[in-house]
């Protein structure tokens, strides 16, 4: 690759409006479906986790278990980043996602309203939620990834990646602040109207936004199965359904996918580890409401969103800032860094008077920026390489690992709180044992990225 193949896009914010593919007013505007994604994934992994392990009295491996089920099932994305493939249309497959997602959101909130008079039809109907988020979060969220890495000039991937993903933390970050503001105090008739608020604005910004994109500039023609820039091996994109699994093995056959999914499940595994307990840990230590433990949740995303911007910045003073050398140490950077913010939430759980937890969970969130968009950096450059133009199932392929580990972390974080506490009896060192085996997890992480 050469020098000039490493120049960051940012450099040049004039060149190639006339290439082909989405401009950058026209990747914003993906980004705002992101946006409309993220703010309804916020409430249910955060507020809604929160709001059933105290308000509700559940144990914390309920919530876990069903944001474990919504992960599961994202293990459908390869077939649906395939058929996104072959089918080239990316904006219905978007659209029925984010359908299916608003509606989950909405009945998520309704089941854990029902939890209290209700509590076995409130569990079955919860569990048909998080179905449904899980359904529309891979649907929507693999046919958005690949319609980016399919209709994005290559040379603008990774800056596309960093700013869609950036959105999706700005539609965390609002939804989380807004959302802790109006449910306090906390009622279920609010958490209803909130969650409908959010979920009904989702979707309508997602319309607005996917109007006309495809169509006007003709993106369908450049996903064409037949105008792949690799004429290197037969096209496997005209045979039947039953060819998803000879594309797979195609894909699992080249080395860097290979390892890199291995390497997206381990890191995503110590990421997500932490999400569930954070602000049942801010209720039970701390003490705050569930509207300020929403509001911490949101610090949180907001240090996330610090740390992507700093290393985009970064990135493009550095000639060689979206390389993959540098992708890869920042990524050991910010697996270290989070294992250190991680250590910091273990001081906070033992010296709740004097900690500053505020400033701990913003260094956790900055750290996790860091170590985020340098993997969704490796990502958008590596989905466009390989023998096959298969970039709907390669981002499927590392979509599916990463939901599996977001899965498995969430479940085996809550699960591991829930244990500590009967064996230690003190929610404070319960709390201080967990983050610690995070941040041991981030330090592995570190070490598989050096390697």
């Amino acid at each position: 690759m050469t020098a000039r193949s490493n120049e960051p896009l940012a450099q040049h914010p004039c060149s190639g409006l006339h290439e082909p593919g989405l401009s950058w007013f026209e990747i914003f505007r993906l980004g705002l479906v992101q946006t409309a994604l993220g703010a309804i994934v916020v409430l249910t992994t955060s507020t809604i986790n929160r709001v059933m392990v105290l308000e509700m009295a559940m144990p914390a491996m309920l919530p876990g278990a069903l944001v474990g089920l919504h992960y599961a099932l994202q293990i459908l994305r390869p077939r649906w980043g395939h058929h996104s493939d072959v089918k080239g249309r990316r904006s219905p497959w978007i659209l029925l996602g984010m359908a299916v997602l608003a509606s989950g959101g909405w009945l998520a909130a309704l089941a854990t309203s029902m939890l209290d008079t209700q509590q076995g039809l409130g569990i079955a109907l919860a569990i048909v939620a998080f179905s449904m988020i899980g359904l529309g979060v891979g649907a929507s969220g693999t046919s958005l990834l690949a319609l980016l890495a399919k209709s994005v000039a290559p040379k603008r991937r990774p800056a596309a990646a960093t700013i869609v993903w950036v959105m999706m933390i700005m539609g965390f970050v609002i939804t989380a602040a807004t959302a802790g503001h109006y449910l306090d105090p906390y009622s279920s008739e609010r958490l209803l109207q909130v969650s409908a608020t959010v979920s009904l604005t989702a979707f309508a910004l997602s319309v607005i936004a996917l109007y006309g994109l495809e169509a006007k500039h003709q993106v369908s023609s450049l996903l064409a199965p037949d105008q792949g820039p690799r004429g290197d091996h037969p096209d496997l994109t005209h045979r039947s359904r039953a060819s998803f699994w000879l594309a797979l093995h195609t894909v699992w056959s080249e080395t860097a996918s290979r390892r890199f999914t291995v390497f997206v499940f381990i890191s995503m595994l110590a990421y997500s580890a932490q999400d569930l307990i954070l602000e049942p840990f801010a209720g039970a230590v701390f003490g705050m409401s569930p509207g300020q433990s929403t509001q911490l949740a949101g610090v949180q995303h907001g240090g996330v969103l610090v740390g992507m911007i700093f290393v985009a910045l970064i990135g493009t003073w550095r000639k060689s800032g979206h390389s993959m050398q540098a992708m890869r140490r920042w990524t050991v950077g910010g697996c270290a860094a989070s294992a250190i913010a991680l250590l910091c939430l273990t001081g906070a759980s033992v010296y709740p008077e004097v900690w500053p937890l505020k400033a701990s969970v913003l260094a956790l969130g900055f750290a996790n920026g860091v170590f985020a968009v340098a993997a969704i950096g490796s990502m958008m450059t590596l989905a466009g390489e390989g023998h096959t133009h298969q970039e709907g199932l390669r981002m499927g392929l590392w979509g599916a690992a990463q939901a599996i580990a977001f899965g498995l972390g969430g479940f085996l974080g809550t699960m591991a709180s829930d244990i500590a506490q009967w064996l230690l009896s003190d929610a404070s060192k319960a709390y201080a044992w967990v983050f610690g085996l995070q941040a041991l997890l981030f330090v592995i992480a570190a070490w598989m990225a050096i390697r």
